[in-house]
This record gives C-alpha cells, sequence and structure tokens, in this order.
C-alpha cells in the first residue's frame, strides 16, 4: 500500500459525521457498543459497520471483555487531528463573521 493510499484510508475514515462522534466519544476511554449505541440515533448494525471502518484504519482498538468487545482509541494523535481541525473550522467561522460586518 502507497503512503497516499495511507493518508486517504484515515481521512476517509473519518470523513463522517458519526465517525468523528464516535471518536469524540471514546475520548474519555474504552466503551462497548451497548454504551456507543446509547448515544446515536442507529442500529447497533450501523454503529458497527462505522466501527470497523475505524479499525480497519488504525484509528480504534478492539478488545474482548468477557461478552463484550471494548473499543478505545488507538493513537491519540488522532484526537490531536480532529481538535486542530475543528480550531481551523473555528477560525473560519470568526473569519466569516468579522468579514459580514
Amino acid at each position: 500500500m502507497l503512503i497516499e493510499d495511507m493518508y486517504v484510508k484515515i481521512f476517509k475514515a473519518l470523513a463522517h459525521p458519526i465517525r468523528i462522534k464516535i471518536v469524540r466519544m471514546l475520548v474519555p476511554g474504552a466503551l462497548c457498543v451497548c454504551e456507543l449505541n446509547g448515544n446515536v440515533d442507529f442500529s447497533q448494525s450501523n454503529l458497527s459497520q462505522h466501527l470497523k471502518i475505524l479499525k480497519d484504519a488504525g484509528i480504534l482498538n478492539a478488545e474482548k471483555e468477557g461478552l463484550k468487545i471494548m473499543y478505545s482509541i488507538k493513537d491519540e494523535r488522532v484526537v490531536k487531528l480532529i481538535d486542530t481541525v475543528e480550531e481551523m473550522i473555528k477560525d473560519q467561522i470568526k473569519y466569516m463573521s468579522e468579514k459580514v460586518q
């Protein structure tokens, strides 16, 4: 796999509002599907598909604990990446609001 393909895989995995929400929910610590599913408005199978995409991109870990699979952030740098994008968005919003005034 080319390095460019690896970039694309990570960015594609993060390029969905539900997956951004999942990563944000996991910032404090690991959660199981049942805990994640309580905070989203779609089926468990849909949630599982999103988790698989994030896991396959190397963003999440999945560890079995008894009957549950616990999901956690594999590399904390992904949180920094999302925070950086959030700062960029805030700056853009600030710039647009100043431009209107």
